[in-house]
């Protein structure tokens, strides 16, 4: 069977609920991360659907020298605590650096390998010796077959708390596509599988100084997603992208994220009801 444990309470893959993992892509202050997380909760609850956090302390791969980046890893990590602590939700955030993981599994239940950063042997290596669930997302640049070296490696490191995520493939310049095979043929090595909807919809770089994205496209390629199987859906939401300081453009607005939820559940619940045999 496959399955990774998060929490005590929450189980990602065979014979669980659909996953949610989301929130803002970055920290831009306690409160609104505290006000961002209670509120994709209450969605989740009403749904039955099983909720992780996120949100990055630092973006370290923007586009420009001149963009918001987030909090130092102190402040980040107090405001992450505080998520944990008084909405009662496992969290999730990237790290950049091999020094950070020690330090951030302190906090949070899973650690995230950016998908620039997926090949990092080291960075891979100090996430598993952590024994927290390490997310890795699949590089832009990737087949979904190469993700097999990145489970060897985690494995090596001594862990099997891990989750595979889809986020798109490089397609030309400032585009990505995704190719929807990936997603049973990761989960061929016994893990569960992520869709990330709003990466997907990603055009890196594409304004100049910062990328763009095309958020309308979120609920098609997550309800295709859903179809093909998928053990937990990533999505970035924010209360009002417009006026966020990083990937705007592909999250999508937290008055939408109910209708989507709902979409993704009626598709999974579809193929549920189908006999496995004809």
């Amino acid at each position: 069977m496959i399955q990774t444990q998060i929490t005590n309470n929450i189980s990602i893959g065979d014979n669980c609920p659909l996953t949610l993992i989301g929130g803002p892509c970055v920290i831009e202050s306690g409160d609104f991360t505290l006000f961002m997380a209670e509120q994709i909760a209450k969605v989740c609850d009403r749904l039955g659907i099983s909720f992780i956090f996120k949100s990055s302390f630092d973006k370290a791969n923007r586009t420009s020298i001149n963009s918001f980046r987030g909090q130092n890893l102190e402040t980040g990590l107090q405001i992450l605590q505080r998520v944990k602590e008084e909405v009662g939700v496992p969290v999730l955030t990237d790290i950049h650096e091999s020094y950070q993981a020690a330090t951030v599994a302190e906090v949070v239940d899973v650690l995230q390998i950016p998908a620039f950063l997926c090949r990092q042997t080291d960075l891979l290596l100090a996430a598993a010796a952590t024994g927290k669930v390490v997310n890795v997302k699949k590089g832009q640049f990737l087949g979904p077959w190469d993700m097999k070296n990145v489970v060897r490696k985690l494995e090596s490191g001594g862990t099997k708390r891990i989750l595979l995520t889809e986020r798109g493939t490089s397609f030309g310049y400032n585009t990505l596509v995704v190719d929807f095979r990936s997603l049973p043929q990761m989960r061929e090595f016994g893990y569960p599988v992520v869709f990330d909807a709003t990466h997907s919809v990603q055009m890196p770089g594409g304004q100049g100084d910062k990328s763009g994205g095309q958020r309308q496209f979120v609920p098609y390629l997550a309800r295709a997603a859903a179809a093909i199987g998928i053990d937990a859906l990533f999505m970035e939401v924010h209360e009002n992208p417009d006026t966020a300081p990083s990937d705007g453009p592909n999250m999508i607005p937290l008055a939408e994220l109910e209708s989507v939820l709902k979409q993704v559940l009626n598709v999974r619940n579809s193929l549920q009801a189908v006999p496995t045999t004809v």
